[in-house]
């Protein structure tokens, strides 16, 4: 069974006083059902589950009334006597809570009324076209957190890396010293296959049982496709075309030097006005990241975003490579990507900041000045600099050497290095991207 992070915060929401309903948003497959039903069988005497996309029959129980003791005797009639509502003691769990509108509606009568904790999970909550939208969203009456394919510390545990180990490595990253060789090279091991697995829990799962790269390729591709079918199914007449188009492209537009993403490798003469939603609809539907160059690389990084002007991430690494030719798993593996590689491992430091929640920035001008990402660490702006191996941070000493102009005191450099200082840049290896939780 693999080790999830959201128990963390399901327990921290059943233990706050007057915890509102809550709504856990996210892509298909990464996890949401499962491990909301794992938690509400070891925290709850009772409860009673609703698949709204398995059975669409179950959204007649909010068709009428919403009133919660209309709604407790309609799900006893239509769930028999699996469903016990015990005051305190039962939670309701409305899974695809974006396929029964009037559900999402109902959270506020439950937050009212107080007997019972409710949980909603969606993965298309709010996409663009979906065309099923509840009468009011209860704003104020309900929480709502993102959930997103196990992140890379989630991936170490699920591998055998212990927590002591991990911790060994937050010393280390606070203390600048150097990781044990024996450790750096099990982890160095380790990122390349994380590379490759990504984070799709049935992904990871597989992995770790058979080792079986072919048969994690075929499932992942599987999910690919199963997110594609959701574009033609759920979108817009209109942009059902457009957004797989959208979705295809991400390969490409990564392959660039400068990896803006151009609406024209999209589609010849294509334009932002035709395509902009539907890449907002991608996004919405938690596959992608999208990262905003900035005017300038200072705080607050959101005042100083182009928001017409970004890169687009897949927002897990192993789905990107899947979507490469057959032969890829291996070269990442052998380490043998000539050009792309650059790409890849850009895309795995913006898979490790976009599932700590963290919005991504880059830098780029017209002159030359490229930096790959620009986050807040330590309450100061930071440049991150993202090399496959090793290599050259001209654009980021440039702008360490004009902090008159910048306002720029520090960059990591990631590479395959251990860790290390030369003035304000500190080198770190690429495995130590999902340490950088500290605002």
């Amino acid at each position: 069974m693999l080790q999830r992070k959201i128990q963390d915060t399901l327990a921290a929401w059943k233990n706050e006083p007057n915890h509102k309903p809550l709504i856990i948003k996210g892509c298909r497959q990464c996890g949401k059902t499962f491990s909301v039903l794992e938690f509400a069988r070891e925290n709850y005497a009772h409860v009673v589950y609703l698949n709204f996309f398995q059975n669409a029959d179950y959204a007649a129980v909010f068709n009428g009334s919403l009133e919660v003791d209309h709604l407790i005797m309609m799900m006893s009639a239509l769930l028999g006597p699996d469903a016990v509502f015990e005051p305190g003691k039962t939670i309701i769990i409305l899974d695809e809570i974006q396929e029964c509108p009037e559900a999402r509606t109902a959270l506020k009568f439950f937050q009212t009324d107080g007997r019972f904790d409710v949980i909603g999970t969606g993965s298309l909550l709010g996409v663009r076209g979906y065309g099923k939208e509840p009468r009011s969203v209860p704003v104020g009456y309900e929480t709502v957190i993102d959930m997103y394919p196990l992140d890379f510390e989630e991936f170490l545990w699920a591998n055998g890396i212990t927590s002591q180990m991990i911790d060994l490595l937050r010393t280390c990253l606070k203390n600048e010293t150097p990781v044990p060789e024996a450790l750096h090279t099990k982890l160095k091991q380790l990122l390349l296959r994380y590379v490759v697995v990504g984070g799709m829990p049935a992904a990871v799962q597989l992995f770790v049982e058979t080792k079986q790269m072919n048969a994690v390729l075929q499932l992942q591709r599987d999910i690919v496709r199963s997110y594609e079918d959701d574009m033609i199914k759920y979108a817009a007449k209109k942009d059902k075309g457009r957004i797989e188009e959208c979705f295809q492209s991400i390969p490409k537009q990564l392959s660039k030097e400068n990896k803006k993403f151009q609406y024209a490798l999209v589609k010849r003469g294509a334009t932002a006005s035709q395509y902009l939603g539907c890449l907002q609809w991608i996004e919405d539907a938690g596959i992608i990241s999208r990262c905003y160059n900035l005017n300038l690389p200072e705080l607050p990084l959101d005042g100083n975003a182009m928001e017409d002007v970004f890169k687009v991430y897949m927002k897990d690494t192993g789905l990107l490579i899947s979507m490469l030719e057959d032969g890829t798993q291996f070269d990442v593996l052998q380490g043998n990507l000539y050009g792309y590689k650059g790409a890849i491992f850009e895309n795995l430091m913006a898979d490790f900041l976009a599932k700590m929640g963290r919005k991504l920035y880059y830098y780029h001008k017209d002159s030359g000045l490229e930096i790959d990402f620009v986050i807040r660490w330590r309450g100061k702006c930071t440049l991150l600099e993202v090399k496959s191996s090793t290599g050259n941070i001209k654009s980021a000493k440039t702008i360490l050497s004009h902090p008159e102009k910048y306002h720029v005191e520090q960059c990591l450099k990631f590479g395959d290095y251990n860790i290390g200082r030369n003035g304000q840049i500190m080198t770190l290896p690429l495995y130590m991207g999902f340490l950088l939780k500290e605002a």
